[in-house]
Parts: structure tokens; C-alpha cells; sequence
């Protein structure tokens, strides 16, 4: 499921644009985030490259999660009317055109003993589109999220103590393009009082002033507050229960409430060195200054409420999230459910969980998530499962790369 300033996504998590109408739809209040969020860019996200430019598209994973992984985008663009366009660049293709394309790339390797190499495949059956990235060189930062495993309880006692919240009734989100095509696309949340649409509550007063007594149900209550910020950083996880169950929690909503970067804020406070910043030394920060926790979380104002799933992790498709074949971009600017192939490095860890080294990797993706911190063309998330590795990777990584996107040549499909 977004991120710290480090890495930490988000999940799926799926932080919406922030803004409140007054008069005539103009703001009703003050401290949203819409307009400290960059710009969407003007230029568009993916260009068009000749098979001169196309990367040797070696995979380093067995093919195996891929053609799980490939079954899971389709699933959701079934689902979808066939005409919904997706833009590549400049281009656009219908969802039905979409699934064609991702059934043929499966459909190749799937076969045995493949007897045409995937390069020369790709150059003759498929476009390739590049991220702008941004800068100069064209640069995609890697960033890495997982799906957490927390001890949890369905009865609150002296152990579990700290509850992982349904959605709450009184929360409301409104469509603002209903109002107005100006408003296409944005949303706010908030809840309603005395005639008006105020912002929901923040997050210290959630966990301080115990408001959601009665207006939210709590799905499972967990041992420790900061696992619960980092699920809901994540946005998707496992709650092992004390009777032997377990549930897979899945972001539903949040409070409308700006996210911010708690990594960054101990940044500029001197706490831990950028150089050193991961998930693990925000962990270890916060167990060594325990008095600090709550004032540090509620430094992100953002508030996260779940559902129970069957399934899990699943992404902002609504598919489960294959582990280092999915991926989460920013769904504004790159096409949602698309073949996609990276490069960046991946870390070495030993039998100690100490990472030694960064190696160069690259492999195929589906683009089959979102995350709040996680935009422009220049950004990239890549879910890497559950476990330690998981959890190491997830909380370290932070590496520039290259990101391409596939869609087959129309010409392939027309008849001779």
C-alpha cells in the first residue's frame, strides 16, 4: 500500500486531494493540502521510444509471480466499460484493447522453451514508453512499502490496547464535480454539523480524545501505536488474532487530513541524519524516546480507517498485490493496470538483516496501486510482499531507476 520522506507508502494508500467550498464552491476553511501538492505536469508522463532505446529487459524473478500478477490487472479492466480510455503519453487505448495486450504478452510466457528472446519479442510486437521521470537525467525514484503482520485481539484489554478503526458513520465524502465540471475529479472529506461541512478530526484528536467512541467500530484492537501508524502508512496487513485467526485490513477511507512526513520532520529536527533515514531508524528512534511518539505521529495530521477483506494486500484496483511484481504510481499520470518494466537496485541482506549491498535489478511489473506521497512522473513504489526481507527492503529503499510501459502494436492484431 506511501510514504514517509523515505519510502513509506501507502499504501494504498490512497490520500485524496483536499479542499473545502464555501460560497459559491470557493474554500470553507483553511489547511488543506491541494495546493502544496505539484502541479500535475504539462508535458506528458511516458514518451514514445525507438527499439534503438528499448532496455535488454532481463527479468530477475521467475516468471511465475508475473503470470499471477498479469491475470490480476485483467481482472480489474473486465471489469471496467471497454471503452474507458488509458492515455501512454500522447496515445490512448480502450480497456478492451488494454486486455488484449496484456493476454498476448501472457500468452508468450507462458509457452515452454521460449524459442523467441523477449527483446526480440517486445521490438516486434510492442510500443514502449518511457517515464519522463524528473530532472535531467529522466530519473524515477524507487521507493519500497510491504504488508505489515501485527499481534492483535478482537476484545481490547491491558495487552491490545490501541484499535484499528472501520470507517466512521459520521464521516461523509462529497464529489464536488457534482457541483461543477470545474471540479472534475476532486473530492473532499469531512463530516456534518450544524448545517455545514466542516474538516474531520485530525489525528491528535482521534487518539487523544477518544472520539470516535461510538461512531466508529474498531475491527481489531493491536499492541503497540506505532505498528498502527505504520499499517496505516502501508495500508493494507495481517492482524494475527490471540483466539488463532487471522484478518487481512485494507485502507477504506481516511480522515481528508494533509499527509506529512514524520521521516521529514526528524530530518529537520536533527533526530536522525538524512543519510541514515529508513523505516527502521524512525522505529528505533521512537522506542528509545518513548515520551516523543505521540507528539511525532500526530506531527501527520492523516488518519487511516480499514475493512476486512478476505483477500489481502489488495491495491487501489481492488486486485491482490503480487510481491515484486506490483507496483504503485501516481494514477493521475501513468496507466492503471499497464505492463510495466523497471530498473534500480535491490538490497543483499545477510543472516543478521544487515544490508551489505545494492545490486542492479530489472524486471517486468503491473501498475496495480497508488499511494499518497507517491506523484508525478518521477515517483514509483514497489510492493515487495511480507516478512523481514520484505520489511528490510520496503524500509530502505530509495534509488533512482528507469520505468517503461508496454502496449502491444496495434498492427499485430489486424487481420493479414
Amino acid at each position: 500500500m506511501e510514504k514517509m520522506f523515505i519510502k513509506l507508502k501507502s499504501i494504498n494508500y490512497q490520500y485524496a486531494s483536499v479542499i473545502f467550498v464555501a460560497l459559491a464552491l470557493c474554500l470553507l476553511t483553511v489547511g488543506c493540502d491541494v495546493f502544496k501538492r505539484p502541479p500535475l505536469v504539462k508535458k506528458p508522463a511516458l514518451y514514445k521510444i525507438s527499439p534503438s532505446q528499448y532496455p535488454d529487459f532481463e527479468d530477475d524473478m521467475n516468471y511465475a509471480y508475473l503470470e499471477h500478477s498479469i491475470p490480476r490487472s485483467i481482472e480489474y479492466l473486465k471489469r471496467l466499460p471497454s471503452s474507458k480510455q488509458f492515455k501512454f503519453g500522447q496515445d490512448s487505448f480502450r480497456a478492451d484493447y488494454m486486455i488484449k495486450s496484456l493476454e498476448f504478452f501472457l500468452n508468450f510466457i507462458q509457452k515452454k522453451g521460449l524459442k523467441q528472446p523477449i527483446k526480440k519479442f517486445i521490438e516486434s510486437h510492442y510500443v514502449v514508453y518511457r517515464s519522463a521521470g524528473s530532472g535531467k537525467p529522466e530519473q524515477v525514484l524507487f521507493t519500497g512499502y510491504y504488508e505489515p503482520l501485527l499481534q492483535g485481539s478482537l476484545e481490547k484489554d491491558s495487552e491490545f490496547e490501541f484499535p484499528v478503526y472501520s470507517r466512521p458513520d459520521d464521516l461523509m465524502t462529497v464529489d464536488l464535480s457534482l457541483f461543477s465540471p470545474d471540479f472534475k475529479g476532486k473530492k473532499i472529506i469531512g463530516r456534518y454539523t450544524d448545517q455545514t461541512i466542516v474538516p474531520y478530526y485530525e489525528r491528535k484528536k482521534i487518539e487523544s480524545d477518544n472520539i470516535l467512541e461510538g461512531r466508529a467500530k474498531p475491527l481489531a484492537w493491536v499492541k503497540d501505536q506505532v505498528d498502527l501508524f505504520f499499517l496505516q502508512i502501508q495500508g493494507s496487513g495481517k492482524i494475527h488474532l490471540s483466539n488463532g485467526e487471522k484478518i487481512n485490513v485494507h485502507y477504506h477511507t481516511y480522515n481528508g487530513r494533509p499527509y506529512k512526513s514524520i521521516g521529514k520532520l526528524l530530518i529537520e529536527q536533527g533526530k536522525i541524519p538524512r543519510s541514515e533515514m529508513s523505516m527502521q531508524k524512525i522505529r528505533d528512534y521512537l522506542k528509545a524516546h518513548k515520551e516523543e511518539v505521540s507528539s511525532i505521529l500526530n506531527y501527520n495530521q492523516s488518519y487511516v480507517f480499514f475493512k476486512i477483506e478476505e483477500e489481502g494486500p489488495l491495491g487501489c484496483l481492488e486486485v491482490t498485490l503480487t510481491p515484486g511484481r506490483s507496483i504503485a504510481t501516481d494514477r493521475r499520470v501513468f496507466p492503471q493496470a499497464a505492463l510495466a518494466f523497471i530498473e534500480t537496485k535491490k538490497p543483499l541482506v545477510d543472516g543478521e538483516g544487515r544490508i551489505y549491498e545494492w545490486n542492479d535489478f530489472s524486471r517486468f511489473v503491473l501498475n496495480q496501486d497508488t499511494g499518497g506521497a507517491i506523484r508525478g512522473p518521477g515517483r514509483a513504489d514497489l510492493f515487495w510482499g511480507n516478512g523481514p526481507y520484505a520489511e528490510i527492503a520496503a524500509g530502505h529503499m530509495q534509488h533512482s531507476g528507469n520505468m517503461y510501459f508496454l502496449i502491444l502494436k496495434p498492427e499485430v492484431l489486424e487481420p493479414a
